[in-house]
């Protein structure tokens, strides 16, 4: 079969050959501390909504209502960020969004910490909503912005190790927000020990003092020291050689923004260099829009897969997490009797047992076989295993493992393979496809809408669960998981996967040694057949 070709652009080529070197790993680390930060941000409340809990509502539990608030409200602005700044990405330029949403980051973070009022608990929690849909938003705009740099910043060969390298530092944010939390609390333990022993002795139920509310304000600003270290160094990256070659079409800016920072040799690029600015045929450069007919028949079918596994993966994982702070307890007090800092310090300390045990160990397994045996191969057995899972964990669960989840190994074993699995299969899968299937001008974009799928099905796994799980009238807006719910919770995850390895086998391409271009070149393939006209020439 003839296939027509776009020109060829030698700095792209270089790009997709050069050796691995120093500013590969900087690329790395400066997207990295994104992600990095993005997970900080958003696991890190799960023990903070527990000592707000105890500092603000004392004997009265946390509505249902308020609860799902305080989770999903973060995940709604990232979604919306993922939308907004996905789309200003691929107009704009990646750099200068980029930066935008670190700023944003760094100064909702400490509205968060300063959320207004001390005393009225609806004034606290509408203040810290807001900020944290703010939050949210920059945290959206990093997703596709991280991905999308990083994709075309690699070379071919080792292209989806590195954009998995820079989505595995998202284990070591959570890691990080449960030990801040776990060293938070222990200080202002030991520094309030005094006033701890006094509400103790005069039988208060729920041991809150007043420096409490403190503690849990520093943890979310800490959060925007690793953004604010992190915007220098973005601020010094080139935009990307591909945007600036096809997206502005100039190639001879992309030859020189990549000889500043990565050793390549001037005769794979002279030409570029030497040459003015290399325009594409308006026909190809511009023959479509985005969700025009031609879209979606180019595109659709790998938007639709990349955003259905996308939104099936976060249902499974965001409601993993909840489920993991409920049916687990490292303390045998009854929460009425335990301090603000002991509650809040046993979920950071479970949180970084799962962190440190499956999640960062199954981010690093994709990492080395991503370009070994592909994105879709381990996509399929990242939802296959999680689907085995939780079915051999949800079937019993009624009459065996909720009579010793407490104590019995074989079930936090489960449970870890979960978060194994996860991480090495679709929750990091599908964070590096999107970033490789679309042309670049569509790229940025595309994978804001896939991800904000993602965080929708957040949003559905999240706010099922506590509802699902609510009480009856006598424990009223008390989370609390029954053994036959627990067990429903688990068959529904279960099917939720398997709904995922169909839609992988169906739908999901490979991408494996595929080099971004031949996006490129499918639009012209298009667009050459649709007019009958040979802009290029046929090999």
């Amino acid at each position: 079969a003839t296939r027509r070709k776009m020109p060829e652009l030698r700095v792209l080529s270089a790009l997709d050959a050069a050796r691995l070197q120093w500013y590969h790993f900087k690329a790395i680390m400066i997207a990295g501390l994104g992600l990095f930060t993005d997970a900080y941000d958003l696991f890190c409340i799960a023990p903070i909504m527990k000592m707000i809990s105890q500092i603000y509502y004392h004997k009265d539990s946390i509505g249902t209502a308020v609860l799902s608030i305080s989770y999903v409200i973060a995940l709604f602005g990232t979604a919306l960020g993922q939308l907004i700044f996905g789309y200003l990405g691929d107009r704009v330029g990646r750099r200068k969004v980029y930066g935008l949403c670190l700023l944003i980051m760094v100064f909702s973070s400490f509205g968060c910490g300063f959320s207004v009022c001390t005393t009225r608990r609806s004034c606290v929690m509408a203040s810290l909503a807001f900020f944290r849909f703010v939050l949210g938003l920059g945290i959206g705009g990093d997703y596709p912005l991280s991905a999308t740099i990083m994709s075309e910043f690699a070379n071919k060969k080792t292209r989806g190790a590195f954009i998995a390298a820079v989505f595995s530092m998202q284990g070591l944010g959570i890691l990080m927000s449960s030990a801040v939390t776990m060293a938070v609390c222990e200080a202002f333990k030991m520094a309030g020990e005094g006033s701890l022993e006094k509400m103790e002795a005069a039988g208060v139920e729920t041991l809150a003092p007043a420096e409490s509310d403190i503690a849990w304000r520093l943890i979310l600003m800490i959060g925007a020291i690793p953004a604010a270290l992190t915007f220098y160094w973005r601020m010094l990256m080139p935009e990307t050689a591909r945007y600036t070659a096809l997206v502005e079409n100039n190639a001879r800016q992309a030859a020189k923004d990549m000889q500043k920072v990565m050793s390549v040799s001037m005769s794979q690029v002279a030409e570029d260099t030497s040459s003015e600015t290399l325009e594409l045929p308006p026909s190809t450069s511009s023959s479509y829009k985005l969700f025009s007919r031609r879209f979606f028949s180019l595109h659709g079918r790998d938007l639709f897969a990349a955003s259905a596994n996308w939104f099936l993966v976060d249902v499974v994982f965001y409601t993993s997490n909840l489920l993991l702070s409920q049916i687990f307890s490292f303390s045998n007090k009854p929460l009425n009797s335990t301090n603000v800092y002991d509650s809040a310090f046993e979920v950071a300390k479970l949180a970084a047992i799962v962190a440190a045990c499956s999640t960062i160990p199954g981010y690093w397994f994709t990492v080395y076989f991503i370009d070994r045996i592909g994105r879709v191969k381990i996509q399929l057995m990242g939802f296959f295993c999680m689907a085995v899972v939780y079915l051999v964990a949800g079937v019993p669960y009624s009459w065996y493992w909720s009579k010793h989840e407490k104590t019995n190994k074989g079930f936090m074993v489960l449970y870890g393979l979960i978060f194994f699995f996860s991480n090495f299969g679709p929750n990091t899968t599908t964070f590096i496809i999107p970033a490789e299937l679309f042309p670049a001008r569509f790229r940025s974009t595309c994978h804001g809408i896939s991800g904000a799928a993602g965080k929708f099905g957040a949003i559905v796994g999240t706010v099922g669960f506590l509802w699902a799980t609510q009480h009856g009238e006598e424990d009223k807006g008390e989370v609390f998981p029954e053994a036959r719910r627990v067990r429903i919770a688990f068959l529904i995850l279960g099917a939720v996967c398997i709904a995922g390895v169909l839609v992988t086998y169906f739908y999901t391409r490979e991408t494996i040694g595929r080099s971004l271009e031949e996006n490129e070149e499918d639009e012209i393939d298009s667009t050459c057949a649709s007019s009958g006209n040979e802009l290029f020439p046929i090999e």
